[in-house]
């Protein structure tokens, strides 16, 4: 196994306090990165795609946000339900997943 992936992928974990708004922690992040892991397995990707929980990437009122390198694609409001076709299109085929993309403010 290459100690250097072809994808490193952060995704955010934060938990901010509700009066201080949305964050990926509290909406859901866990269950995006458990998909991830067990999709990264599946398709056997162990040694190509590496993945870690980070603090936060910024715009979290559009989480959950992840961020995927080397190329630096940034993910919005990603759900466990994207997982697949995010490990299929980016990490297999890839091409970003354009419609989860994050078009900024």
């Amino acid at each position: 196994m290459s100690m250097i992936p072809d994808f490193h992928v952060f995704v955010c974990i934060t938990n901010r306090p509700p009066q201080a708004g949305g964050s990926c922690g509290n909406i859901g992040s866990g269950k995006v990165m458990e998909q991830m892991q067990f999709a990264i397995m599946e398709n056997d990707l162990m040694g190509r795609v590496r993945m870690n929980g980070t603090t936060c990437l910024g715009p979290c009122d559009d989480g959950v946000n992840m961020v995927v390198y080397p190329e630096g694609t940034f993910y919005a409001h990603v759900t466990p339900e994207d997982v697949p076709e995010i490990v299929k299109e980016h990490f297999i085929g890839g091409k970003a997943v354009q419609r989860l993309v994050y078009k900024g403010a």
